[in-house]
């Protein structure tokens, strides 16, 4: 049986960033990575829309998306001159009905606080700046003039991965079938190969199968995979000053080279748990509800075409549609990086960062993710984020 100081169960950009940053900071013991989709075919990270926001109403996912944000910045710095993940920093707009303002004026003041680059307008002056938008039915909307936008999300995978090779981290490809668990610890984990790994410490980053993976060491983690359909639709105008638009019923679009993608139609809190097989996308959302939205929204795209879809599954928390991080309160060496509820990919570095300070150093440092922590969880209290697009 081989023995690893930390297995990591989850080999997407979650847990390939808590196996980078656990280097980072000087972690000398034995990590195992464990993926079941060595190709990332079917991964929420690689099926993603890959954008980054600091428009969040609970300061600490601010703080995450943040750092991540600075990682951007320096990331030459960081993985070489060559390191490029096509950062488009367009901004987002989340637009507001009357009744929705106090929360967008809420949300921005904590955004302020924090020093988010986030500009509150009225209509008029969002349809002074946006000439090809709509306001009908719009008050108000926040526009990140800065820090905001979208990116490759394969190529920021594949940076991580890459740098994981020169870091003596062993990759493994795999599906996880069993924890062993002995009172408080958990103490091995199973593999579909038939190997068994030894472990110290067992770190949950099975994304949308994170649910089942918690199950496997009898513990209940209310995440659960959801599907969305993400659309492709080429139109006759190119506005190259469009940020990401979230309209108040939550469809949003954006631009993506010489075509828009699209998508938010999919039902939240009704639809429960996906097929885990299921990766048609649906197709009636398209026709039936965001294409007279959008064509309500922007009148250019009246007449737009659509060409591809594509769709996969996210980790979804049913309690609260936070992250759930940090170790499990009686199961100590059993950690979580679950739940983000669709912002995942924006702000795995910073919790990577943020569970290796906690097991190398013995607490957060940067981002204090205690409030993410499973004790809320256990006792039924939610920590709700407002923004969750």
């Amino acid at each position: 049986m081989a023995r690893y100081d930390v297995v990591i169960i989850g080999g997407a950009i979650v847990g390939s960033s808590v196996a980078y940053y656990l280097r980072e900071h000087g972690f000398s013991g034995s990590i195992a990575l464990v993926e079941r989709d060595p190709h990332f075919t079917h991964a929420a990270t690689t099926l993603s829309c890959a954008s980054i926001r600091q428009q969040f109403s609970v300061p600490e996912n601010i703080r995450l998306s943040q750092f991540t944000l600075s990682l951007f910045r320096r990331l030459k710095e960081e993985f070489g001159a060559d390191a490029d993940i096509g950062f488009h920093e367009k901004g987002y707009l989340i637009l507001a009905s009357e009744s929705g303002v106090p929360i967008l004026e809420a949300n921005h003041r904590v955004q302020q606080e924090l020093g988010a680059d986030i500009l509150l307008e009225d209509a008029p002056a969002l349809q002074k700046r946006f000439a090809w938008l709509s306001t009908e039915g719009i008050a108000a909307g926040a526009y990140g003039r800065s820090g905001e936008g979208w990116f490759d999300a394969h190529a920021m995978l594949s940076l991580f991965r890459k740098a994981l090779k020169t870091r003596a981290v062993e990759l493994i490809g795999a599906s996880v079938t069993g924890i062993g668990r002995e009172g408080k610890r958990v103490t091995s984990v199973t593999l579909d190969n038939g190997d068994t790994l030894e472990a110290g410490t067992v770190v949950n980053a099975a994304g949308p199968n994170a649910g089942r993976v918690s199950a496997m060491a009898g513990i209940a983690l209310p995440v659960e995979p959801r599907k969305r359909s993400v659309f492709v639709f080429e139109a006759r105008e190119k506005f190259t000053d469009m940020p990401l638009i979230v309209d108040p019923s939550g469809i949003y679009v954006r631009p993506e080279g010489s075509v828009y993608i699209t998508g938010g139609a999919d039902p939240e809190e009704t639809d429960g748990p996906a097929d885990p097989q299921d990766f048609e996308p649906d197709w009636p959302q398209f026709e039936e509800i965001i294409w007279p939205l959008l064509a309500t929204r922007v009148p250019a795209f009246e007449a737009i075409k659509a060409t591809r879809a594509w769709a996969g599954h996210y980790d979804y928390n049913v309690l609260d549609q936070n992250a759930v991080i940090g170790p499990h309160p009686e199961v100590s060496n059993l950690i979580f990086a679950n739940g983000f509820s669709g912002h995942g990919l924006q702000q795995a570095p910073a919790v990577g960062n943020a569970l290796a300070e906690l097991l190398v150093h013995g607490a957060y440092r940067t981002v204090d993710c205690s409030p993410f922590g499973y004790e809320r969880i256990a006792a039924d209290r939610p920590f709700r984020e407002l923004n969750v697009i």
